[in-house]
C-alpha cells in the first residue's frame, strides 16, 4: 500500500442540531471542535442539521428546519399572496 494517501479513519461524535441527539461513529471527516463524552473520552464533533433522528422520512413527522432564515426570506419576497 502507498503511504500518506490514506484517510485518517477514526471515531468521531456526530451531533444533531435540530433534535440534538449524539451518536459517535466512525469516520474520516476533518473537524476542529472535541467533545467529551459520556465514556470520559475527547473526540473530534463534527454538527449536522439533520439526521436519521430528526429526518422526516425516518420520524414520520413534518418538520421545518430553518438554519439560514429561509422562510422568512422567502415571506419577506412573496408575502402572503393569495
Amino acid at each position: 500500500m502507498q503511504k500518506d494517501i490514506h484517510p485518517n479513519y477514526r471515531e468521531v461524535v456526530f451531533w444533531d442540531l435540530s433534535s440534538d441527539d449524539k451518536f459517535i461513529t466512525r469516520s474520516c471527516v476533518e473537524t476542529k471542535e472535541t467533545i467529551t463524552w459520556e465514556d470520559g473520552k475527547e473526540y473530534p464533533v463534527c454538527k449536522v442539521e439533520v439526521s436519521s433522528k430528526s429526518h422526516p422520512f425516518y420520524t414520520g413527522k413534518s418538520m421545518l428546519v430553518d438554519t439560514a432564515g429561509r422562510v422568512d426570506k422567502f415571506k419577506k419576497r412573496y408575502g402572503n399572496r393569495k
